[in-house]
């Protein structure tokens, strides 16, 4: 088994990167999340994958932190009628501690706005991740301390909201990506609101 990859970020798309290895270009899909934390092309990079065997294909999944591959693999071995596209569209949709707190609050609605999912899925993953495995009470007890940031909650609202009005993901993260934070001065901690991200984005995205 695949666990790692480590060289150089030969290629990256929102969707997939190569790795170089060893004189070798290894294909990995990636989740979104994965994307806004990639060095640039030619640089070194590790990223952690998951192989799956098809009869057709062997492929690799590649993510940039742990807890990205835990909930990709969470998904893809605990609710039933969800493979590797729905649950990397689950991390290019939701950060991993926005979904957990979806879940944890059983926010059916939000989860639905997640291409790719509608609302039969959400109430399977909300559902079946609570009765399988108790996962929602382990990440209750823990949301004190791992709870989303303000900031992770706003840019996450603004990427549905931008999903609603019609944009990709894809389309989505790169704009709000492009949007400078505020850097220096007073009140320099505080983060954008959701609705101001989303205006900023739609500058960008009708430019």
């Amino acid at each position: 088994m695949i666990t790692f990859l480590q060289g150089i970020l030969s290629e990256a798309l929102p969707t997939q990167i190569v790795v170089e290895v060893g004189g070798v270009g290894y294909q990995v899909f990636i989740p979104l999340s994965s994307f806004d934390r990639l060095p640039l092309p030619g640089q070194a990079i590790k990223v952690l994958t998951h192989l799956q065997i098809r009869e057709d294909a062997h492929v690799l999944y590649g993510f940039m932190t742990a807890a990205e591959r835990d909930l990709f693999l969470l998904l893809l071995n605990n609710v039933s009628g969800v493979g590797p596209k729905l649950a990397l569209a689950v991390l290019s949709g939701a950060s991993v501690a926005g979904f957990k707190d979806m879940v944890v609050n059983n926010d059916i609605a939000a989860l639905a706005k997640i291409r790719g999912l509608g609302k039969k899925t959400a109430e399977r993953i909300a559902l079946e991740l609570r009765d399988k495995l108790g996962v929602a009470a382990t990440w209750e007890a823990a949301s004190s301390a791992h709870a989303p940031s303000a900031e992770e909650r706003a840019t996450n609202d603004a990427v549905l909201a931008l999903i609603s009005l019609g944009y990709k993901q894809v389309e989505a993260h790169q704009a709000l990506k492009k949007i400078a934070r505020p850097a220096g001065g007073s009140g320099s901690n505080a983060p954008v609101a959701a609705d101001e991200l989303v205006r900023q984005a739609l500058k960008i995205l009708v430019s």
